[in-house]
């Protein structure tokens, strides 16, 4: 990693920074010149990524989070604000997802794809905007296409990425005008520990080159993240066969 400096003296929180995209974002924002927090459940996991980050001369601090305690959330935020002095981006890229039908998915797993998906988007937003506002940077939300297209296979994961996707919209109304750049990316399948079914990644499923890789949906977050006076509103990121097979999958 070649620290390049287009980041430089830059804060960026990144939740689900553990693995997949979220660990592609922190080590290419870290790469930028930007001290990243990582933010995740799994805490040996996060280190191992800090611990990278710093081997390249990268800036990364650990702070183990569970997106859906609001109170961890808003410590997360507080905590990155104070030692770092502010706060420049947000990625708000934790996610999870089930493959289930309605007829099939159980109210727990509803429930917790509700919580990850959808109400810690909002606890992150809700504590990051103030300071966003403070230093009109970017706001980053990881979508998906599964947000843009009718989903017959696991409409409640589908419909928390349109929510997504809708307050992501709403968001940039709201805070546009006070400086804050709001974006969208919304990936199809990438090659990570992600995937809807126990133990059937994308990352087992998928060979190399055939579909997205996260590096990719790293370099789309950083260029949205670079910008200074426009928003990257939304990038769409698709394995080039996607429409071929349309509804496959994510």
């Amino acid at each position: 990693m070649t620290i390049s400096g287009r980041l430089d003296g830059d804060t960026a929180v990144i939740t689900g920074a553990s693995a997949g995209i979220g660990q592609a974002t922190a080590r290419a924002l870290a790469g930028e010149g930007a001290a990243v927090v990582l933010a995740a459940r799994r805490e040996t996991r996060l280190k191992t990524v800090a611990d990278q980050i710093r081997a390249d001369d990268g800036t990364a601090r650990v702070v183990p989070t569970d997106v859906t305690d609001e109170a961890a959330v808003n410590a997360l935020v507080e905590t990155t604000v104070s030692e770092f002095g502010g706060l420049d981006i947000v990625v708000a890229n934790a996610g999870i997802g089930r493959g289930e039908g309605v007829k099939d998915l159980e109210t727990d797993a509803y429930r917790q794809m509700m919580n990850v998906n959808v109400d810690g988007v909002f606890y992150l937003t809700r504590a990051a905007l103030s300071h966003l506002t403070d230093t009109e940077g970017n706001l980053i939300f990881i979508g998906s296409f599964a947000g843009q297209f009718p989903r017959p296979f696991n409409p409640v994961y589908a419909a928390t990425k349109w929510w997504v996707r809708g307050f992501a919209k709403s968001v940039m109304a709201d805070v546009g005008g006070e400086g804050v750049g709001v974006s969208i990316i919304n990936p199809s399948e990438v090659r990570t520990e992600f995937g809807f079914e126990e133990g059937d990644s994308f990352e087992a499923q998928y060979k190399p080159g055939t579909v997205t890789e996260p590096e990719e949906i790293a370099d789309a977050v950083t260029f949205a993240a670079s910008q200074d006076n426009s928003t990257v509103a939304e990038l769409d990121l698709f394995r080039r066969d996607k429409f071929e097979t349309f509804g496959s999958n994510r």
